[in-house]
């Protein structure tokens, strides 16, 4: 799989896909597939001769269950039909008629189910394969055990025009098996979507059908709209949104996970609070309104913070600086943190953990609680509610909104900052180190100008802490996220 910019491996763009009047469903439709179930209505479309009717028909054990029409544009020469909504279930037969002058032509696609539709996208830790993963013989052998989730690839294609189609696709909706979940290296199909997707169906025990469109060593502005673009002040081409992404606006979906942010470490870093959260509005408004309102205008989005080594800038910026998420500039979304998942020895380089288990994991807790309202489950790691500084005897305490789980004293994964009293330009982050823990508060030593402390953070450094060994989890075993609060902010920050 060649990187993007690369121009060897890519076919030239299929601008002018769209153009053939063969009477056909658009290329993402196929035997096996899933159709976004109830609330939102499943959008079928396809091409025709122009000026035709095409009549769209839903069965099940030969009985027509409903009935929909749509004109062929003149413009476009495409159709469209919204199907009303339906109950999770099938098998369905989906059977389109296209009524022209000619002798009247058929299409038909089996064994469809109606459940809920996720999109994975982003760079390479999306794309690497089941098959590339710790225990990958165990999780392909246990692929026939999930039937119900159905699976489906786009082929890594860029065009400098937004295409209406896919123009070409590796995985074709399919029942999962070994060999398709573990195709080959960076290939089809991507771990975390078929593991996030299957802790889903285990949960919901209904049809799933995940969407990988994804293409390892990319930006995030390879994706993003070029509106999206120039709104973060950039002029960069927005070649993956136009192939690989604007083909699949027209489809209902449920929501989105997203894995990418390590090309930006060295693109662009302090646009990421920008371009990130502007991506996801974008990609909202445009499902929203490329499914005729079917997909939720704020559909959940979640993302994996970033573990590799050399970006706790990117890890910040991809929560908007915040930390957490959901939050105001990030509303309805969930984070998985895999800052604690690193793997030194991974076959494929540190930049690429093989733990990918724990990041669909993590995810799908998000997606629980998020996506679907499961009152009460804790979806995210403990995060500071307050920062008291107690100048007069050198301590630091920091309040913790969840019960803490210390896996173990650290002398300098927190540090502090001051401004008052440096001796450096710029100020310099020097150590806090731990010196005893409560239930929800961790104490700590404050070195140098005690009363001048006015920033702390946590987990900043480029190798944080080793495989699953932070200092500080919940007692459900998932990781305090990296942070940085200011004194400025005054939010939760004292001083006694």
């Amino acid at each position: 799989r060649v990187q993007l910019g690369t121009p060897l491996g890519l076919p030239p763009p299929r601008t002018h896909w769209a153009r053939c009047v063969t009477f056909r469903f658009a290329s993402y439709y196929g035997d096996h597939m899933v159709l976004q179930k109830k609330p939102a209505g499943a959008v079928v479309w396809g091409y025709g001769e122009a000026g035709a009717n095409v009549t769209v028909s839903l069965s099940k054990d030969s009985k027509v269950i409903m009935k929909k029409m749509a004109p062929v544009e003149e413009h476009s020469e495409t159709w469209k039909v919204v199907l009303a909504p339906m109950e999770h279930g099938g098998p369905y037969s989906v059977i389109a008629e296209q009524h022209s002058r000619e002798e009247p032509k058929n299409l038909t696609l089996r064994d469809i189910y109606f459940g809920d539709i996720w999109l994975c996208s982003g760079q390479s830790n999306m794309e690497m394969t089941v098959s590339q993963i710790i225990n990958a013989s165990k999780e392909l052998s246990e692929a026939s055990l999930y039937p119900y989730v159905r699976v489906f690839t786009a082929s890594l294609i860029q065009s400098e025009v937004e295409l209406q189609d896919l123009a070409k696709i590796d995985l074709e909706w399919s029942i999962p098996t070994a060999e398709n979940l573990g195709h080959g290296n960076f290939s089809y199909f991507s771990a975390v979507c078929w593991l996030f997707g299957r802790h889903l169906y285990e949960t919901l025990r209904y049809p799933i059908g995940l969407v990988e469109s994804s293409w390892g060593g990319t930006c995030i502005e390879a994706w993003s709209s070029g509106r999206q673009i120039h709104g973060c002040e950039k002029h960069m081409p927005s070649v993956l949104w136009n192939a690989m992404i604007h083909p699949l606006l027209n489809m209902s979906l449920t929501g989105v996970i997203w894995y990418q942010g390590e090309s930006n470490a060295f693109m662009n870093p302090d646009l990421y609070n920008c371009t990130f959260p502007a991506l996801i509005a974008d990609w909202r408004r445009a499902f929203h309104a490329g499914s005729d309102g079917q997909t939720q205008l704020l559909f959940p989005f979640g993302f994996v913070q970033d573990r590799d080594d050399r970006f706790p800038r990117i890890r910040w910026h991809q929560t908007a600086d915040y930390g957490y998420a959901p939050n105001k500039r990030m509303p309805n979304t969930f984070m998985a943190v895999a800052v604690d998942l690193c793997d030194e020895h991974s076959r494929y380089g540190s930049i690429h953990p093989r733990d990918k288990q724990n990041v669909a994991y993590r995810l799908h807790l998000g997606a629980r609680a998020v996506a679907y309202g499961e009152r009460g489950l804790v979806f995210q790691g403990p995060y500071p509610t307050k920062v008291v500084v107690d100048g007069a005897r050198g301590l630091i305490n920091v309040t913790y909104g969840q019960e803490l789980l210390l896996l173990l004293m650290h002398d300098h994964i927190f540090e502090v900052r001051s401004s008052s009293c440096c001796t450096l330009e710029p100020c310099q982050w020097v150590p806090a180190p731990m010196v005893s823990a409560s239930s929800h508060t961790v104490t700590l030593s404050s070195p140098g100008c005690r009363d001048a402390v006015t920033r702390l953070r946590y987990m900043w450094a480029e190798w944080p802490c080793e495989y699953r060994q932070c200092p500080l989890y919940n007692k459900h075993l998932l990781p305090a996220p990296p942070f940085v609060i200011d004194s400025a902010l005054k939010t939760g920050w004292a001083s006694c």
